[in-house]
């Protein structure tokens, strides 16, 4: 079970230079359920979430280099590419995923917590703006659309 909120932030006061980061690339295979295809660094791995905004059934697999490579042809190359940094923070790591490509711009922040009640209760730093835990149009496999329009 994936419990996490996420956050668009505002980065102003914030330097990542001294954070260690990871290069995402990631395609999907299907939306309903979703299925991820994920490169991160030298890692691969297949993924099944469930329904959820929230909270969700996640499900990872390890791929090989030449299965990722294979299934990501089927994502009809609508990838998404990013830069995740990890903060530590109070008793958490924030996974800020800073977008790349047709997503440059895009920045959010996701904590991942261990129920329901923790992840509601979570004191959230001065820098996290705004919570779209619970918009759709936030979630990765709904990014490979584009950004999302603020209305």
């Amino acid at each position: 079970m994936e419990i996490e909120r996420k956050f668009l932030v505002d980065l102003t006061n914030v330097s990542l230079t001294n954070y260690e980061f990871r290069t995402l690339e990631q395609g999907y295979l299907c939306r309903e359920p979703v299925v991820r295809v994920r490169r991160e660094d030298d890692n691969f791995y297949m993924t099944y979430k469930g329904k959820g905004l929230l909270s969700r059934e996640e499900y990872n697999l390890p791929l090989t280099k030449e299965g990722y490579e294979h299934l990501k042809k089927k994502s009809d190359g609508n990838l998404i590419t990013k830069r995740r940094y990890l903060i530590p923070y109070l008793s958490y790591t924030i996974e800020l995923d800073v977008f790349e490509g047709a997503l440059a711009g895009l920045i959010l922040a996701e904590v991942e917590f261990s129920s329901e009640e923790e992840a509601h209760a979570f004191p959230a730093p001065d820098w996290f703006i705004t919570d779209v835990t619970l918009d759709c149009r936030y979630q990765n496999v709904n990014l490979i659309d584009g950004l999302p329009q603020i209305s």
